[in-house]
Formats: structure tokens, sequence, C-alpha cells
């Protein structure tokens, strides 16, 4: 795969993503489903943990660069395709059968910020890299079903004043706020640290996703739904 990266250590799957500012793009959304169905076909995994091999991102989120010129040429059809798969990587992501951790070694915004929400825990550094939404900055709004799963994830105040306001997170603020499980000061305890974690648990993948699947059943409905009726509406508004 060109965007992403699978080993192993002991029972513990990590998927790295190894293509700089991680953007999302078409292709980074077709190998991340990818990626999650050969981890979860691996029988003998117990867990899973989703970082980045760059020095200053976890991700930046929606490629831009490809986006715009897609849009000015009126590809509405692969935009509303790309946006249809990575909804399908969070749903996959909600509920996935094992613990999904997400390490965050470094910058996460937009897109990057909402896949981090969409694991089941989350580590960061404290000595480098914000957690932040800028779409209100960058006129994107949000789909109904990312507020539901983001929701889920921080408290209501704290996704309320980084929604609207678009500021800049660090990491130890999000521990104190419970987003995150603990912030590190360098990398290298970042790692160790999620996957101690990871490696602490042992749950048997049927209760464990039937407990997702229940636990998560509004946020699914609601992508389903309510981001299906926007996303198919898209053609109104390129």
């Amino acid at each position: 795969m060109q965007n992403l990266a699978i080993t192993y250590t002991g029972d513990v799957a990590i998927l790295t993503m190894q293509s700089g500012e991680n953007r999302h793009n078409p292709l980074f959304a077709k190998e991340m489903l990818s990626a999650l169905e050969t981890i979860k076909s691996n029988e003998s995994c117990k867990a899973m943990v989703i970082t980045s091999n760059d020095d200053k991102c976890f991700s930046l989120g929606i490629d831009t660069d490809w986006l715009m010129p897609a849009m000015k040429a009126g590809r509405t059809e692969e935009i509303k395709q790309f946006m249809y798969d990575m909804d399908e990587v969070f749903k996959t992501l909600l509920l996935f059968p094992l613990p999904v951790i997400a390490a965050i070694n470094g910058h996460a915004f937009g897109n990057g910020a909402i896949l981090a929400c969409a694991c089941d825990f989350r580590f960061m550094r404290s000595d480098k890299g914000f957690f932040c939404f800028p779409e209100v900055d960058l006129s994107i709004p949000f789909l109904p079903g990312m507020i539901e799963f983001v929701k889920k994830a921080m408290p209501y105040h704290r996704f309320n004043e980084m929604k609207l306001s678009g500021r800049r997170v660090s990491g130890k603020e999000l521990e104190n706020d419970h987003v995150v499980e603990k912030a590190y000061e360098t990398q290298e305890a970042l790692m160790e640290g999620a996957l101690n974690y990871a490696k602490s648990f042992d749950k048997k993948r049927g209760i464990f996703g039937e407990h997702k699947k229940r636990l998560h059943k509004h946020i699914i409905e609601t992508i389903d739904k309510d981001n299906a009726a926007l996303i198919d509406a898209l053609s109104l508004m390129v």
C-alpha cells in the first residue's frame, strides 16, 4: 500500500500512515478500508494502534490538492464517492470488533482529528502537535454523523468551543478533558504507552463488537441517513 503499512508487535496490529501529512483522498480511503479488513481477518490479532511515521503530523485531513481541482473540474461523482468511502472508514472503526487506539504523534487537523475521534481510545504527545477542527475557517460544514461520533470522544463543551472557534488544542488540554487517555512528552513514550494499553486487551471479538454495535447504533443511523442525504445533494452545491 502506498499510504499505509501494517506491522505487528505480538498480537497488536500497528497501522502506520506513511505519506507525510497523511492527507485524505480517494486512494487513502480505499487503502484504509483494505488495511482494516486485512487486520480484522487476522484472527490472532487482539487490538490495533493507528499512528503516523511523520515527525510532525498524525494527519492533516482532507487532501485539498486533490479536492480543489476536483471541485473546479466538476468531478462531483468522484467527490461523492470519496465522502461515502470515508464514511465507511469511520463506520468500520466505530464497529471494529477489536480495541482501536490512536497514537497521535503530531498535528491532527480536520478529518485527521475526526479519524482519531472514531477510534475507541486516544493517546497523544504533550510536547508537540495540536488537535484542531479548522472547518469553521475553511467554510466546510461537518456532516451530521461526524458531529455525533466526535461527541462520543470529547465533552460537549470542548467540542462546541473547538468546532466554533477553530482553536488548536494541546495534548495536555485534551488529557485534562479525558479526550486522550494520556499525553506523553516524547514519541518513544507515546508509542510505549499506546502499545502497552493495547496489549492489556484480550476480549472476545463477538461481545466486544456487539457492545460497540449497540453503543454506537444512533451514530451509524445518522451516518447512513443524514450524511447520505447531504452527500447525494452535493451536485447542487458544487
